[in-house]
């Protein structure tokens, strides 16, 4: 590199230029490099302790090297003589001058030697390529959610790097399809997951298992999706295996799944090929979550559909000879169907959940009759209206009580007082036996569990949130009794008791 203040005027121009057009960068971007070069190399020259500055002009290419020192009240403490300077002093140099401003000493040029060029040449290319790495995650950030094509370069601790152009990403081993290879030279398609800004330049992640890729391959495929006329509204996948796409149409003439479809299969094939042969159900997507569940279960049959609206949990009814492939290889099929609906799914066989609506009521009719004093064709009857616990009877409205058949307001009126009495016997009880027992607010608090399950876990010493969070679903299960809890229910209890470890990741 030539040294920078021996150059020609105009030629200190033509290398900002010749610098801006070959590495892509803004101009401006070339000469503030050039002026830190300059300030160093000056400040080597004069003293590092001084405030030196350079400025370079952008049009004639004149270099300006200055000395900035700053003016303090009189009895202000000097903490740089180089940098600070008095007011009464800094009045002698500038008449009229004020605290907080400066005094500017133009100083001669310099002749910059060998090594201050070559100090300048480093800062410039490093400026240079700073700037480079800026415009590189800018550009890249802009395209996170998008496929991008590229070429295999290396393989590095189990990651590909693929060349995407102007930069290098990087595939890591967990979003590589499994049993998927690759070599040198191969060309691939990836989705860009994550673009970060780091010290040797942005990392640009890249997937190819994500449900995001698949999405886009279809968008890609087929033209529908592309303009708007189809929608996705869910993918599920199990990477190199099976996959659930979950689609609808704003054109009520539009077969959404005979468009993913394409004509003899065309275009889901063409995405089956790109994900190395993975199976992918198209389902058609529904308001009704009943209906979405049938549809999302295929090629099952579902002959019910059981919700609960408080926990979101859901249970699909099927044939015993569709169980197996309902459940699906290793629990593939209804573990997809739940991705897609974003609920716990139970699947049963008819005679299953006869025999589970049995213990149920069967449960429910000696609770009634225990706890309001009842024969069994009265407990049958609230059963049979969808009463589940003595609670409800307590505070439901007394005139839905008496327009159950068979019942009047005297009968409705003496099963209200009672569920109300026992309700307030238990809960006595059971303040004082949680205060004997020492069981903590905070797992009181947990949804899914009633003052029964209370008692039976601090007997067994589970007294907090932390013990009930330590255990695993098949030892609550254990603890509370086998018809207590489905293994669905008892994960979640204990992932709700779970939650505050994560609290603090989380802010």
């Amino acid at each position: 590199m030539q040294n920078i203040e021996n150059m020609p005027k105009p030629e200190i121009l033509l290398v900002a230029d010749a610098a801006a057009r070959e590495k892509g960068i803004d101009k401006e971007d070339v000469f503030e490099a050039m002026e830190v070069a300059i300030q160093k190399a000056g400040r080597s020259r004069y003293g590092a302790d001084h405030d030196i500055r350079a400025s370079i002009d952008r049009k004639t290419g004149a270099i300006t090297l200055s000395r900035y020192r700053e003016v303090v009240a009189d009895d202000a403490e000097i903490e740089n003589e180089s940098t600070q300077l008095r007011l009464g002093d800094a009045k002698k140099i500038q008449p009229g001058v004020k605290v907080g401003e400066f005094i500017v000493d133009v100083l001669p040029p310099v002749n910059f030697g060998r090594t201050a060029a070559q100090t300048a040449k480093q800062i410039i290319v490093q400026r240079v390529r700073d700037a480079e790495r800026n415009r590189q995650f800018e550009e890249y950030k802009e395209k996170i959610g998008t496929i991008v094509n590229g070429t295999v370069k290396r393989a590095e601790f189990n990651n590909v790097i693929v060349d995407i152009g102007k930069t290098e990403a990087v595939l890591r081993r967990d979003e590589i399809i499994p049993r998927e290879k690759f070599k040198s030279g191969d060309r691939i398609r990836a989705y860009v997951l994550d673009v970060r800004r780091e010290a040797r330049g942005p990392q640009i992640f890249l997937s190819r298992t994500c449900p995001e890729f698949m999405a886009k391959l279809f968008t890609s495929e087929v033209p529908e999706i592309y303009d708007g006329i189809v929608q996705i509204m869910g993918v599920a996948r199990d990477p190199g295996s099976k996959a659930k796409i979950a689609v609808k149409a704003n054109d009520m003439t539009v077969d959404p799944v005979g468009a993913c479809v394409g004509l003899r299969g065309i275009r889901v094939q063409a995405v089956v090929t790109e994900l190395q042969g993975e199976k992918i159900d198209i389902v058609p997507y529904s308001e009704d979550k009943a209906q979405y569940l049938v549809a999302a279960l295929a090629p099952a049959e579902v002959t019910k559909v059981v919700m609960d609206e408080e926990t979101g949990r859901m249970e699909a009814v099927v044939p015993e000879e569709q169980f197996s492939i309902a459940i699906g290889r290793r629990g593939q099929n209804v573990k997809l169907a739940s991705q897609l609906l974003g609920a716990d799914i139970d699947v049963l066989t008819e005679a299953q959940e006869q025999e589970r609506r049995a213990t149920e009521n069967k449960v429910r009719l000696e609770r009634f009759m225990n706890a309001l004093d009842v024969d069994d064709m009265i407990a049958h009857r609230l059963i049979a209206e969808g009463f589940t616990t003595v609670d409800e009877i307590a505070f439901v409205d007394l005139q839905e009580l008496a327009e159950i058949e068979g019942f009047d307001e005297d009968i409705a009126t003496e099963l209200k007082n009672r569920a109300k009495e026992f309700v307030e016997k238990r809960n006595k009880a059971f303040a004082k036996k949680s205060k004997d027992l020492g069981i903590s607010d905070d797992l009181k608090s947990v949804e899914g569990l009633d003052q029964d399950m209370l008692i039976k876990l601090a007997e067994n010493n589970v007294k907090t949130l932390d013990d009930l969070a330590d255990l695993a679903s098949d030892e609550l299960i254990e603890i509370l009794g086998e018809n207590a809890l489905s293994e669905t229910e008892a994960n979640r209890v204990i992932m709700a008791a779970r939650e505050h470890w994560f609290e603090g990741e989380e802010k």
